[in-house]
């Protein structure tokens, strides 16, 4: 039998590479909205940070993740990514 492939992605604060399941994922959709898509399945474009207060803060104060998504991040969803540290997505 062959074993199957893990998705990999990279977070966009840090740089590391993770399986993607272990990763938060924040997603801009169509209509120019923004969630955090804990399935991993919300079509649109997508930037990936690990669960980890450190990553979102330095992703935050950067604006990496800004320009990952190419559009300004609102109040919201960011009270919201400073809630889950330690909860992978």
């Amino acid at each position: 039998m062959s074993t199957k492939k893990v998705p990999m992605r990279t977070c966009v604060a840090c740089q590391t590479t993770r399986p993607k399941k272990e990763l938060i994922r924040v997603v801009r959709q169509v209509d120019g909205s923004l969630m955090i898509d804990r399935r991993g399945k919300v079509s649109g474009r997508g930037a990936y940070l690990c669960p980890s207060l450190a990553c979102v803060e330095q992703a935050l104060k950067t604006r990496r993740l800004e320009r990952a998504l190419e559009v300004p991040l609102n109040p919201e969803l960011i009270a919201e990514l400073r809630q889950i540290e330690g909860a992978p997505a």
